[in-house]
């Protein structure tokens, strides 16, 4: 009972540590500003918004919060050490990543380069002068590299999680160029969560009490304890021209589970052999590199899903709250017939709503091919085309282009239009 009196006394003094750190406020504004312009490019390419600034924002803070803190319970198990000034060294290197690369907005990254770095001093002779003249190398070299990378591989076991429940939800349809010039339609799932980490850290004279437990790494937590509050950012940004949104989430899911055990393996045999350290930074950055060119190798080899056919009009998303959600209409749907006659072009979907100005009655294909009969009355003030967002044909005037960009490139991107001169850039 003393030691979780304990905890929870050392937790409130830590989330104070969290709202006094100002990593975590520039991590909640980049949400804030990447769901802006999220919401800015679908009303210029819908006409509408899919989502939510406030909505979307409380949903990723509440959701990194739980995360989180589940997080932190399972590294209570790992004993691992971290200092402060190492927290705020990761963060400055990770903000000059994002100012290169906005995917860089991941922690694997800094501590990779860190890892790397410690691996480099160690092997430059007379370090003691340097350490004089650069203050900032003695943080490198005493930085505990198993034990950031154990918290890097946790993160992404927790970004996994986060990813097959929520990624779907976070789908974005986009209008894009594909390899022969064909505007095709494609689902760009992203997602960021802040996450406070509350990481259980060996403090000379910060409790009196011993832990029941033994830690994964042994830290030395018998002559005091303490917990540091600790801002992370994690998050993912894929793009899907051949696969529903729930089907690549689930993939990507997949993919991160094996990232995070891989490194937790690598964290642990670091802990326990040195020589593994320089090996297990690299891994952190090569295998999650080596996650997004994976994802857009399949995805070169793919044949596009989002693409009209001889079967009718392929939707591509469905605008929340409207008609088309009510009735069950679902992305990757065809709409084959309305009102009794065949859908092969935008006008024939026009034509055929016009048949019958109070009701309409919709044969749709699923993903089996199967044919399901909807129907629903339309009222005035209905959304057009009942809130069916259909893949693009070759009249769109606006399509994104993607490539990797630097953080002002990406929150200033503009749509490419067929008629403008302009560009849309994604990470």
């Amino acid at each position: 009972m003393d030691v979780l009196i304990q905890l929870l006394e050392r937790l409130l003094h830590a989330v104070g540590q969290l709202f006094a750190n100002p990593f975590y406020y520039i991590g909640v504004l980049f949400i804030v500003l990447h769901y802006r312009k999220q919401i800015q490019m679908e009303r210029k390419l819908f006409h509408t918004r899919l989502h939510s600034l406030l909505n979307e924002t409380w949903r990723t803070v509440f959701w990194g919060w739980i995360g989180g803190l589940c997080a932190s319970v399972l590294l209570l198990f790992v004993g691992v050490n971290i200092q402060f000034d190492v927290v705020i060294l990761l963060w400055v290197i990770t903000v000059i990543l994002v100012l290169l690369r906005v995917r860089f907005l991941c922690l694997a990254y800094a501590v990779g380069i860190l890892g790397v770095a410690q691996v480099i001093l160690s092997w430059i002779p007379d370090m003691a002068s340097l350490n004089k003249t650069l203050p900032m190398l003695d943080i490198v070299r005493h930085a505990d590299i198993p034990s950031l990378l154990a918290i890097v591989a946790v993160l992404h076991l927790l970004e996994g999680m986060l990813t097959h429940f929520q990624g779907a939800r976070m789908a974005t349809p986009l209008f894009i160029e594909g390899k022969r010039g064909q505007i095709i339609g494609g689902q760009q799932l992203q997602g960021f969560w802040p996450v406070p980490l509350f990481l259980l850290v060996p403090l000379t004279g910060g409790s009196d009490i011993s832990l029941p437990w033994t830690t994964l790494f042994g830290a030395n937590l018998g002559s005091g304890w303490t917990l540091l509050a600790f801002p992370a950012m994690i998050g993912f940004t894929e793009l899907t021209i051949s696969k529903l949104p729930r089907k690549q989430a689930r993939a990507s899911a997949n993919l991160l589970y094996l990232y995070g055990i891989i490194l937790l393996a690598a964290a642990v045999a670091a802990h326990f052999w040195s020589a593994i350290v320089l090996l297990g930074a690299l891994l952190s950055i090569v295998l999650h590199e080596g996650l997004i060119r994976y994802n857009q190798w399949t995805e070169e080899k793919q044949i596009p899903f989002y693409v009209h056919s001889t079967r009718g009009l392929m939707v591509l998303s469905v605008v929340p709250n409207s008609p088309a959600q009510e009735i069950g209409i679902q992305t990757g749907e065809i709409i084959h017939k309305v009102n009794g006659y065949k859908i092969k072009t935008k006008s024939d979907l026009h034509l055929a709503m016009g048949l019958n100005s109070a009701f309409c009655k919709l044969e749709i294909l699923n993903e089996e091919g199967e044919v399901r009969f909807l129907q629903r009355a339309i009222f005035n003030g209905d959304h057009h085309q009942l809130g069916i967002i259909l893949a693009p044909d070759q009249e769109a005037l606006y399509f994104t282009e993607h490539r990797p960009v630097h953080l002002f490139s990406y929150l200033r991107g503009k749509l490419t239009g067929l008629l403008k001169n302009d560009s849309t850039k994604s990470m």
